[in-house]
C-alpha cells in the first residue's frame, strides 16, 4: 500500500511519527505548512493523512464527512475501530477523539479507486496556501501571524454519484472567509470530475488563528519563503 511509509501499526494501534507525517505532507499532499515540520513547536499530523488512513482501511463511501476534533502529536497511539458503523471516531487509548467520521451510501474497497481519491484529494487540499487562502486574506485585509502561522483543518465532506473513478479531478468552485476578531473561518467548495463529467462535490473548512491587519510586505515575504521551502523539496 502506498501509505505504508507514513505510519506503522504496533499492538493494533496506528502510530505516526513526526518525520512520517512531515514526509506525507510534503511528498503526497504538497503541503508545506510549517505546523507539519518535525521540529515545529505546535507540530501536528496532517488531517489529510488521517483521512487517507480512513479510506485505506474502510473504503470510499458515496457520502462522507470528516470533523477534526484535536491535533495529533508525534507518535500518538491511535485506535481505529475494527467494525465501524456509519459514524465512528478515531481516538487515543485514553478516549480523546481526534477525528469523527460519518459515512453513508454505497462503499467501494477497490484499491485503485481508493488510492486515486486519496492522491487527488490531498494534492488538491495541499494547495490551501497560497493558492486558495491568500486571495481571501487579501480581500478581507487580514493575515495570520507569519512568525507562528496557525491554520487548522476543521472539517471536510463530499458526495459522489460514482464510485469507479481512479483519477478524479478536483476543482475549486467557490470560497469565502468569515472573520470574527482574531479568528477566521475559511470555506472552500470544490467539484469532483471524472471522464469529463461532474461526479461529485464537496467542501472543507479551515480555521485561521491570531489574525491581524494585512501587511503586504510581510505576507509576500512569507509566501516567498514558503515557495522556497517547496522548491527545495522538489
Amino acid at each position: 500500500m502506498f501509505l505504508d511509509p507514513y505510519f506503522s501499526v504496533q499492538d493494533g494501534l496506528v502510530r505516526i511519527t513526526a518525520e512520517q507525517a512531515s514526509r506525507f505532507a510534503k511528498e503526497i499532499a504538497g503541503d508545506f505548512n510549517p505546523i507539519h515540520d518535525p521540529d515545529a513547536k505546535r507540530f501536528c499530523v496532517p488531517g489529510d493523512l488521517l483521512f487517507a488512513l480512513v479510506l485505506s482501511r474502510y473504503g470510499l463511501s458515496s457520502r462522507m464527512e470528516f470533523a477534526f476534533r484535536g491535533m495529533v502529536g508525534d507518535d500518538v497511539p491511535l485506535v481505529f475501530p475494527d467494525q465501524p458503523g456509519e459514524t465512528f471516531d478515531v481516538a487515543d487509548q485514553a478516549g480523546k477523539v481526534y477525528l469523527q467520521v460519518l459515512r453513508g451510501g454505497e462503499t467501494t474497497g477497490d484499491p485503485a479507486v481508493v488510492e486515486g481519491m486519496v492522491r487527488r484529494y490531498v494534492a488538491f487540499s495541499g494547495r490551501n496556501f497560497p493558492h486558495f487562502l491568500l486571495p481571501l486574506l487579501e480581500e478581507k485585509q487580514v493575515m495570520f501571524n507569519p512568525d507562528r502561522p496557525l491554520v487548522i483543518y476543521d472539517s471536510m465532506g463530499f458526495e459522489l454519484t460514482r464510485l469507479d473513478a481512479t483519477a478524479p479531478a478536483m476543482e475549486l468552485v467557490g470560497s469565502s472567509l468569515d472573520v470574527a476578531g482574531k479568528r477566521g473561518d475559511a470555506r472552500l467548495r470544490f467539484r469532483i470530475d471524472a471522464d469529463g463529467e461532474a461526479v461529485g462535490s464537496g467542501a472543507k473548512k479551515l480555521t485561521i488563528s491570531s489574525l491581524r491587519a494585512y501587511d503586504e510586505t510581510r505576507i509576500q515575504a512569507f509566501v516567498a519563503d514558503f515557495e522556497r521551502r517547496r522548491d527545495y523539496r522538489r
